[in-house]
């Protein structure tokens, strides 16, 4: 049996061998401690078993597979699509399109940190999402939507109970209070199943699909928490909330 890539081209190849190392790592980065990670497990022991009866010519399942691979792109892209979905976002939203992409001022951060503190000390549970450069515009659309200018005092409104759109997310883009009581996905990850509440599930959600930083206010313990790129910074201090938030507007 011979193999066409035995002629080994240091550049060409190991170009190729590096690009497809770089994807096989961002795919096992993005599916981490969730339930697709299981799946890429049993892909990787179909594929084994394919090999190896390629290798060793057996007809019965090299015709299997084989045949199975005809239809098996269009269910990988069905079974993953909230992993792909992720994983074109976190391309565009690389530093090298950063130029195409809108900067945040910093009348974001002043209103955004008054209002967290404010409801942390009133014991208002609030869920602020500040859009950057992925669009949200279809979870906008789950709550009612809104041309407000940004404020402060207007995001405290809004997430004073029993008033009408207290329950749910308000999303931030630029200047503007674009929407309220939205409804966010919840996160799948395995580490935050039992940590934390709706609020806090619904904010690692959302940033795990999108770019958005979101600010978490505990009604319960009145603590202030950040969830951006799927991660969620928790038990911030209120004096260094202000920065922080900044900092990660900023990256």
């Amino acid at each position: 049996m011979t193999f066409e890539f035995i002629d080994f081209d240091p550049l060409k190849d190991g170009i190729d061998i590096l690009v497809v190392a770089f994807i096989i790592y961002q795919v096992l980065r993005l599916t981490r401690g969730t339930r697709s990670a299981q799946i890429i497990v049993g892909l990787s022991l179909l594929a084994l078993v394919g090999f190896g009866a390629y290798f060793f010519q057996l007809q019965g399942l090299t015709w299997l597979f084989s045949n199975l691979a005809t239809f098996g792109f269009i269910v990988l892209v069905i079974v993953f699509q909230p992993e792909l979905r992720s994983a074109l976002a976190t391309f565009g939203q690389n530093r090298l399109f950063a130029v195409f992409g809108r900067v945040e001022d910093k009348r974001i951060v002043e209103d955004v940190s008054r209002a967290a503190l404010r409801l942390a000390e009133l014991r208002y549970g609030g869920l602020i999402v500040i859009e950057r450069r992925t669009g949200l515009r279809n979870f906008a659309e789950t709550g009612k939507e809104l041309s407000a200018e940004l404020s402060s005092e207007l995001l405290i409104t809004l997430f004073t109970p029993y008033t009408p759109l207290h329950d749910g997310a308000v999303i931030v883009s630029g200047d503007k209070i674009i929407a309220a009581a939205t409804s966010l996905p919840l996160t799948s990850n395995e580490r935050y199943k039992k940590l934390y509440g709706m609020r806090h599930k619904a904010a690692i959600g959302l940033s795990e699909l999108s770019d958005a930083v979101v600010v978490i206010v505990s009604e319960e313990t009145q603590q202030l928490a950040i969830a951006v790129n799927g991660d969620l910074n928790r038990n911030i201090p209120r004096g260094e909330f202000r920065d922080r938030l900044a900092g990660l507007l900023a990256q």
